[in-house]
């Protein structure tokens, strides 16, 4: 099963985001608010008959809703690609269940053939959604949808095709506005009264398979859903509402004609609807799509920390009786994270006063921050609490942190490193000589003991440790030679632990590992 975007490259999967944003929020003159189509008051979805309807809802909100097609040139890697890509949270799992996380959708696009002795580039034709969000013109979708197009065309509920611009996109969310000119035209609002409740009827309307101007019903399935289509920023809304090839971009609906949604993926193994899709939810679509109006760009907040979630075995090794908070796995030289005095191994519990219950949340509440904003963070240090103030710096583009994943540096095993130690926790180290760093190509900034084997069935070899790896610290220590680890190990048995824990250096990237205390893991 694969996770897909719905934006519907016109053979591909589609993808939605939702905003909670009223016109009037983004800065709407007088003209676009009195020019609303969702204005009327609430109405349950019912006949007089007693028999569910949404006819009154679609045909008050679908005038605003419009069919977007672009033209993109196609190189060569770009037709090749598969439908799947890296996220910027690499510690943070995919949601329980759902298969792979999912990029743009290359692959999908349909490809008109150009010039077959190679001159210029066949053109890629592609369809997603949108809506109106202004009478002036300005349009929320999805960046997928418009990201790489060379031309934007909009075709409105009423036939009429218009030339679109692009203002603005947020690969991090997904978002995207764009505007066509002209004025009067008919736009809808946010919830921003009252979230979504499961169970609470909804409607998506869009552009699926390229059909145009089609509604689909559901409920709310799931809210807070974490880590789809490779994002970390977004707890996503889950709607069974069936949502298809070309929806990306699209509105998902209350009963009262409220945008609660935009339609970004579909959980799927086969491509099609299966009752489960993704929405961006309100509140995050109006905060990115005012600053796409206002700046043409959105600069997400950063501190420069990797950080780790809390399992169940790091709580456990850590000491602690919860995996609420945000372990602090490394962090970057020079960035906003070491200049104010955050630790490796600090427990971020909370931001400006808000609890941090994962490490999702921690990158979501430093994300939302503004680039200089001043952040307080209120961590769990050697046991005790403690306040660190960092400025927030930047975030770096989505490719750039994809491309800090790339490599592990990792050699085929090999002999072990001079000095080797006796194994412990079922591992054989060796001290880091200029040597070891040649043999497992380490870099001079790492500083620790060096794995040169591992033991099949034992918990390190389950917890992906391997040739290589670099143990910077153990327990409570650093690790300068093998020893510093046993002596770790030792410790921990004193205190009835079962786990010690580690911090593993691989490839540039550091980590904490819980590994279990066994016996049979020292022979």
């Amino acid at each position: 099963m694969t996770l897909n975007k719905p934006s519907g490259w016109l053979a591909g999967t589609a993808v939605g985001l939702v905003i909670a944003a009223g016109a009037v929020g983004l800065g709407a003159s007088a003209a676009d608010r009195t020019g609303a189509v969702n204005t009327a008051p609430a109405r349950m979805p019912l006949t007089q008959g007693g028999q569910v309807s949404f006819a009154d809802v679609f045909a008050r909100v679908s005038p605003a809703v419009v069919s977007i097609e672009i033209t993109a040139r196609a190189g060569p890697h770009e037709v090749a690609l598969s439908d799947g890509g890296p996220g910027d949270d690499p510690a943070a799992p995919p949601p329980s269940g759902s298969g792979q996380n999912s990029g743009p959708g290359w692959s999908f696009r349909q490809i008109v053939p150009g010039n077959p002795d190679g001159g210029e580039q066949p053109k890629i034709h592609a369809a997603g959604s949108g809506f109106f969000i202004s009478a002036s013109g300005y349009i929320v979708t999805n960046n997928h949808v418009v990201e790489h197009a060379d031309t934007i065309r909009v075709r409105a509920a009423d036939g009429k095709v218009l030339k679109a611009r692009l203002i603005g996109r947020d690969p991090a969310t997904d978002l995207a506005v764009i505007k066509v000119e002209g004025g009067a035209f008919p736009f809808v609002s946010f919830e921003e009264s009252a979230k979504p409740r499961v169970g609470d009827w909804v409607v998506a309307i869009g552009n699926p398979f390229g059909l145009g101007g089609t509604a689909t019903a559901g409920i709310v399935s799931a809210l807070d859903r974490e880590n789809v289509a490779g994002s970390s920023l977004i707890d996503y809304l889950q709607i069974d509402a069936p949502i298809n090839k070309g929806n990306s971009g699209g509105p998902t609906f209350n009963v009262e004609g409220r945008v609660v949604g935009v339609n970004t993926a579909i959980f799927s193994p086969s491509g099609g609807s299966v009752g489960i899709g993704f929405d961006i939810p309100a509140d995050v679509a109006k905060s990115i799509s005012a600053q796409l109006i206002a700046y043409g760009r959105v600069d997400h907040g950063f501190i420069g920390a990797t950080i780790q979630q809390i399992t169940p075995d790091l709580a456990e090794s850590l000491g602690r009786d919860d995996t609420h908070g945000a372990l602090v796995a490394a962090v970057a030289a020079g960035g906003p994270s070491e200049r104010g005095g955050l630790h490796v191994g600090d427990v971020v519990q909370a931001v400006n006063g808000h609890a941090v219950t994962s490490a999702s949340d921690l990158t979501r509440q430093v994300a939302f921050a503004h680039p200089g904003d001043t952040l307080r963070l209120t961590v769990l240090r050697d046991g005790r609490q403690a306040s660190v103030d960092l400025r927030a710096g930047v975030r770096p583009s989505q490719d750039v942190l994809a491309s800090r994943e790339s490599g592990d540096g990792s050699p085929e095993s090999g002999a072990a490193a001079a000095r080797a130690a006796p194994p412990v926790l079922g591992l054989r180290l060796a001290e880091l000589t200029p040597d070891a760093r040649q043999r497992f190509n380490i870099g001079e900034a790492a500083h620790g003991v060096v794995v040169t084997g591992v033991a099949s069935n034992t918990d390190a070899r389950d917890k992906g440790l391997r040739e290589g790896d670099v143990i910077v610290k153990a327990g409570d220590r650093p690790a300068t030679q093998p020893s510093d680890v046993r002596t770790a190990v030792a410790e921990a048995s004193r205190q009835n632990r079962k786990d010690v824990l580690l911090l593993i250096s691989r490839g540039g990237r550091t980590l904490f590992v819980p590994v279990q205390i066994k016996p049979e893991a020292e022979g």
